[in-house]
C-alpha cells in the first residue's frame, strides 16, 4: 500500500467522526443547506490532500474547523456578499410525526420545540464573530486557545467576543419565558 493510500485510509477513519459537528458549523456560517454541503465537502477534500502534513500530536478536529472556516472566509471574500439566510431545521418535516410516537408529554414537547428554536434563532442574528464563539464554544466544546486558533485571533479577543456573545443573547432572549404546565 502506497504512503498516498495508507494517508487517505487514516484520514477517513480518523474524520468521519466529526462529519455532523462539521456540517453543523458550516450551516452556522452559511445559513444555506446547499452551501454547508458544498463547505463540507471542500473541507473533507482539502484535509485529506493535506493529512499527510498534519503533526502526529496535532488536534484533527480544530484542524478540520479552521480549513472550513478558511474555506468559508475565501469564498465570501471572493464572492463578495454576506451568507444567506434560510431556515436551519428544514430536515423536520416528520416532527409532528415523532411527536405522536413518544409517550412524553406533547405539550412539554412542544415548549422544548419551541425554546430550542428560539435560541437558535438568536443565535442566528448575532453578529458573524459572536456567533462562531457561541457555536465553537458553547455547542462544539472546543477550548479558548482552539477556537482562538481557528479564528485565527489571540484568546483574550475570543474570550470578550463570548462575554459579548453572551450579553446579547441574554437580551435577545429576555423577554421569552416558559413554564411547563405539570400534571399533577
Amino acid at each position: 500500500m502506497s504512503r498516498s493510500e495508507q494517508n487517505s485510509k487514516e484520514f477517513s477513519q480518523a474524520a468521519l467522526e466529526y462529519l455532523d459537528a462539521l456540517y453543523g458549523f458550516a450551516m452556522t456560517l452559511t445559513r444555506n443547506r446547499t452551501e454547508a454541503e458544498d463547505l463540507v465537502q471542500e473541507t473533507y477534500l482539502r484535509a485529506a490532500r493535506a493529512f499527510g502534513r498534519l503533526l502526529p500530536d496535532s488536534n484533527l478536529k480544530s484542524w478540520l474547523f479552521a480549513i472550513m472556516r478558511n474555506i468559508w472566509l475565501n469564498q465570501v471574500r471572493h464572492h463578495n456578499s454576506g451568507p444567506q439566510f434560510l431556515e436551519l431545521d428544514a430536515d423536520e418535516e416528520h416532527g409532528w410525526e415523532k411527536l405522536a410516537q413518544t409517550s412524553e408529554d406533547p405539550y412539554a414537547l412542544l415548549l422544548q420545540k419551541v425554546e430550542r428554536e428560539q435560541v437558535r434563532a438568536a443565535i442566528q442574528r448575532l453578529p458573524v464573530h459572536h456567533r462562531e464563539v457561541i457555536v465553537l464554544r458553547d455547542l462544539e466544546g472546543f477550548s479558548y486557545q482552539q477556537i482562538a486558533q481557528i479564528l485565527q485571533c489571540p484568546a483574550g479577543t475570543v474570550m470578550s467576543r463570548l462575554g459579548r456573545a453572551r450579553d446579547q443573547l441574554r437580551l435577545l432572549l429576555s423577554g421569552w419565558q416558559t413554564e411547563i404546565v405539570r400534571k399533577s
